[in-house]
């Protein structure tokens, strides 16, 4: 009897990812989809960081962050896509209780590397544009180190805590997780344990973390369009701008679909709305970065062609 009690409270060893469609025919449609989006994705961001590494021009700052964050894409993308991409096409639609914890980790670990990577970022264009003769000093190859290390140690540190917390939750005999990875808001759903503290703890870690990347970016460039909007010559204005545009269309998209998904004292978005914004920011975004980056980019569109040009 004790054995059984303990069963049906704690002992699931793993979960079952209900995913996006019981259809088989949308299954394989979004199989393909995402398989597209996801080669794409890997393909673009190793060009970036290919581009990079070799093209001596672009060993600046501000391209070496764009290393660590197209590295970051990849580990982020593959933390997700290729297990949805396997439920997909299979009948049993599982993933184990640790893998389920490890997938946790790494996803809220990378995401949170990716809100420092981005606040960092927008900190080295404050410097290049509001202090371009201290820019230098200020972002030497020790402080560049200092500060990416810094973001990849943070972020690990970050993923801990929730993970934890999560993983000490009993789960009961009903396994079924409405999502396409292990999430926090339907692992807390499917919990029969007592989540407040779980879910106050979560909510201030998300506020903490998202909310002061996003107001240090924020910060930034308001401090960035002040000096841009100081400059006298129309084209002036633009170069300089330019230069700042892709980072800021990649922040908008990162941070409006995270703060929306996350800083909230409740976890009570539908299961389908929870999915759809979760597409975005797992397959979608990561696809994004590379694009915005190299189309909007003209130095790193010249030493992509030098360097196709040269191989």
């Amino acid at each position: 009897i004790f054995f059984q009690e303990m069963t049906n409270v704690t002992a699931v060893l793993e979960f079952r990812l209900l995913g996006f469609s019981s259809n088989p025919h949308y299954q394989i449609l979004l199989f393909t989809v995402f398989l597209i989006i996801y080669i794409f994705t890997i393909l673009g961001n190793i060009i970036i960081i290919s581009v990079v590494t070799l093209e001596p021009q672009l060993h600046s700052p501000m391209y070496k962050f764009l290393k660590n964050l197209s590295f970051l894409e990849v580990c982020y993308t593959t933390t997700i896509v290729p297990k949805m991409l396997a439920n997909l096409l299979a009948k049993r639609k599982s993933i184990s209780f640790s893998g389920c914890m490890a997938q946790l980790y790494y996803f809220i670990s990378l995401g949170a590397t990716e809100c420092y990577l981005l606040a960092v970022m927008a900190y080295d264009r404050f410097l290049a544009v509001c202090e371009p003769l201290h820019y230098g000093v200020a972002m030497s190859a020790e402080s560049y180190t200092r500060l990416a290390v810094g973001s990849w140690v943070t972020g690990v540190f970050t993923g801990f805590l929730p993970c934890l917390m999560v993983s000490r939750l009993h789960f009961c005999s009903y396994n079924l997780i409405d999502h396409f990875f292990c999430d926090i808001s339907p692992l807390l759903k499917l919990s029969c344990s007592d989540t407040t503290v779980t879910e106050a703890v979560i909510f201030t870690l998300s506020l903490l973390v998202l909310s002061s990347c996003f107001l240090l970016t924020l910060v930034s460039y308001l401090f960035i369009i002040l000096s841009i909007l100081k400059i006298p010559s129309t084209s002036g204005k633009r170069v300089t701008f330019s230069t700042c545009s892709s980072h800021l269309m990649v922040v908008t998209i990162y941070y409006g679909t995270m703060i929306s998904m996350y800083v909230r004292p409740t976890y009570d978005l539908s299961s389908e709305l929870n999915k759809a914004v979760s597409v975005l920011y797992t397959v979608v975004t990561p696809l994004l970065n590379p694009v915005i980056y190299s189309l909007r980019n003209k130095a790193f569109k010249k030493a992509l062609e030098k360097q196709v040009i040269r191989h």
